[in-house]
């Protein structure tokens, strides 16, 4: 591990791993702490789901949404992923000195709309500003209570063999959008974010069956960077059959100039969820009459086989492995 932190610390993959194990884990370590997307807490009969997320995304407003609307779906979506409606949320903000108020009222809107949609209250918050060139423009950081729906056990430790691998949606779009935004590479394309709340999605699901075993949330590091996570915590082995991954034309020809791996790509929008092969149709089904599903997918299967890796079946019928993820490759994207 490094001397300093860097940006590949912050970018989901094996340098992220490493400081959280090597410091944070270290220090932090009890029954409770936890590598999914939230923490689960036994509080008399019910189970509640509890996470917290800090947003510095870079522009701070981008085709499909700004870091408002981000800051509400990053966390609600985390909740939704451990099968809990998400009740409560509370938001810090660290605003730079000189940063326009109308700004900052336009990104509180956003929030108010997207928290409304989500069926969650802020209940709660913390403002502090910073000097001149302290922090770039507006820091978000917002913190999620949810309560856990009965008979729901999700986890990355539980994927077993045999398992389907589905996605919610097509991959790569919030990560291709920021990038555009950027406007480093002079590439005209048209792109919007996936960025939306995802418990109308999980609750869709459950409706169908409670027998998920993952539900992942595809941020920082993209599909592939979960894929990886969840083989590694299960042991598990999973193969990819790389036709069945929903890419969207633009995200493909942006990557193709660039030379980038969609499934690396970050999404705000978009779950792996997996679940038994012979409820998995059904799934899928349901998902694409939702609102942010429409283009769900079963992608692959999970194997016994090579655990902790996740190979890719090309068009050809021959199999390659995923390249593991590496360091930062798009810095700032939530």
């Amino acid at each position: 591990m490094n001397d300093v932190v860097t940006l590949a610390h912050g970018a989901g993959g094996r340098q992220t791993a490493e400081l959280i194990d090597t410091v944070f884990k270290a220090h932090f370590a009890n029954p409770q702490f936890t590598g999914d997307d939230a923490a689960v807490l036994p509080v008399g009969d019910a189970r509640l789901a509890f996470t917290t997320d800090g947003f510095i995304v870079s522009p701070s407003e981008f085709p499909g949404g700004n870091i408002g609307k981000l800051s509400i779906c990053g966390t609600v979506n985390d909740l939704a992923c451990m099968g809990a409606q998400p009740l409560y949320l509370s938001c810090a903000f660290v605003i730079e000195e000189g940063f326009p108020l109308a700004k900052v009222e336009e990104y509180a809107a956003a929030m108010e709309k997207t928290a409304a949609e989500a069926g969650v209250r802020i209940v709660a918050g913390d403002t502090k500003v910073a000097g001149k060139g302290q922090v770039d423009n507006l820091f978000i950081t917002t913190t999620g209570i949810g309560r856990i729906i009965d008979g729901v056990h999700t986890s990355g430790t539980q994927a077993k063999p045999g398992d389907a691998v589905i996605v919610t949606g097509d991959i790569g779009r919030h990560g291709c959008t920021i990038l555009l935004a950027r406007n480093e590479f002079g590439i005209d394309a048209d792109v919007t974010s996936d960025c939306a709340p995802l418990w109308g999605t999980v609750r869709a699901m459950l409706d169908v069956t409670k027998d998920i075993h993952v539900i992942r949330d595809a941020t920082r590091g993209g599909v592939g960077t979960v894929l990886y996570e969840i083989a590694g915590q299960s042991q598990v082995g999973i193969r990819l059959n790389s036709q069945a991954i929903p890419v969207d034309s633009s995200v493909r020809g942006v990557c193709g100039m660039l030379g980038l791996e969609p499934l690396y790509l970050a999404c705000e929008g978009r779950l792996v969820v997996f679940a038994p092969k012979d409820k998995a149709q059904a799934l899928v089904d349901t998902l694409r009459k939702g609102p942010y599903s429409q283009q769900a997918a079963i992608i692959g299967e999970v194997t016994a086989e090579q655990p902790g890796r996740v190979v890719v079946q090309t068009e050809i019928g021959a199999e390659t492995l995923l390249p593991p993820p590496g360091g930062e490759l798009l810095p700032r994207i939530c």
